[in-house]
């Protein structure tokens, strides 16, 4: 049985578990975690309207896209949520139910859920290799990092990166991945095929997320409480600058324009996505969007950047070129984390 709705101005069904809805001709689809919904939300970009909402049964942080579109990663977790006012011996208090820990494979076609792939425990983001076969999984509460073989389904290295990890990014070249640790200030290069720690770099303190420059050789990294970007240069793995972000500013989400001349930095609790010149390393303007913004995306042509803002349950559309925000999407509650990739055919 079907039961049709309206949602975001399309028409939507609901069939068994996914809401699925007439979707737009699009060239891409954004794909947003509801961390508290515990769902994902899946957006056509050509409209900004949502297109179906996935439920994943569990807390839903990092998402990626597989290479070619036909596949949609999200670590899911059976940790509780625990915000950062929560004293640690309440938060430990709570239930935790670790059965529920894993990365979701969500085919993007059909969005039905295929399989559940093991990611370490509490498992929050994650980067996959550039050829869709590995996994590279940070585990929060385990201080470690994790390599999921995506062909076996099993994981074939833990090591050790640091206190709360959190941010994961693969070098470009493939070769290094790159994982912050919150509590210990540092970021650890490994190498991504036999985990081997291969430097530490201290950066900002409660360094968040962390991206690379299309040609590898920076890494602009998030400091949440410094209010800061470190540079780090890659091939001495040291800092070679540090960016204040403007004031309020409580940086979470990185990204890098594809042609690597603006890296944009969500700035939590101030509420606005700063923009910073690739080429000078100094902040160059700013957008407001909605409260709290976490985890950001660009449009793979550059032009749209999309913000998942937690406290208002919605995702800011914001043209880059006018810096203006162009449309504003229901989301689920508490939305974490975006991903864009090409729509599944």
């Amino acid at each position: 049985m079907s039961i049709g709705r309206k949602l975001a101005g399309v028409l939507c069904v609901v069939i068994g578990a996914v809401t699925a809805c007439d979707r737009p001709s699009t060239a891409e689809l954004a794909y947003v975690t509801n961390e508290v919904s515990q769902d994902l939300t899946v957006i056509a970009t050509a409209s900004d309207s949502v297109v179906a909402t996935v439920p994943l049964g569990a807390r839903a942080r990092g998402v990626k896209v597989s290479p070619d579109g036909r596949f949609v990663y999200v670590a899911l977790s059976g940790s509780p949520r625990c915000p950062p006012t929560m004293p640690d011996e309440e938060c430990a208090k709570l239930p935790t139910d670790k059965s529920k820990d894993g990365i979701a494979e969500i085919d993007a076609a059909t969005h039905e859920v295929t399989r559940i792939l093991p990611g370490g425990s509490d498992p929050e983001q994650f980067d996959l290799s550039a050829d869709g076969s590995w996994l590279y999984v940070s585990n929060e509460d385990a201080g470690v990092a994790s390599i999921v073989d995506l062909r076996s389904a099993q994981i074939t290295v833990t090591v050790p990166v640091g206190t709360e990890p959190e941010g994961v990014a693969v070098r470009p070249d493939g070769r290094a991945v790159y994982v912050t640790s919150e509590t210990d200030h540092v970021v650890t290069a490994l190498d991504a095929r036999t985990g081997r720690e291969l430097a530490r770099v201290t950066v900002g303190r409660r360094p968040r997320d962390l991206a690379f420059t299309p040609d590898g050789s920076r890494l602009y990294v998030s400091g949440e409480v410094d209010g800061t970007v470190s540079v780090i240069d890659v091939a001495e793995h040291r800092v070679s600058s540090t960016i204040a972000l403007p004031e309020g500013a409580r940086p979470m989400g990185v990204v890098v324009s594809p042609d690597g001349k603006r890296v944009y930095v969500a700035g939590g609790r101030g509420g606005f996505v700063a923009v910073i010149d690739a080429q000078t390393n100094t902040v160059v303007g700013s957008v407001k969007v909605g409260p709290r913004p976490w985890g950001i995306a660009l449009s793979p042509d550059g032009k749209k950047l999309y913000a998942a803002n937690g406290p208002s349950n919605d995702v800011s559309v914001v043209d880059v070129q006018s810096l203006r925000v162009v449309a504003t999407i229901p989301a689920g509650k508490s939305p974490w984390g975006v991903a864009i990739g090409p729509a599944a055919r």
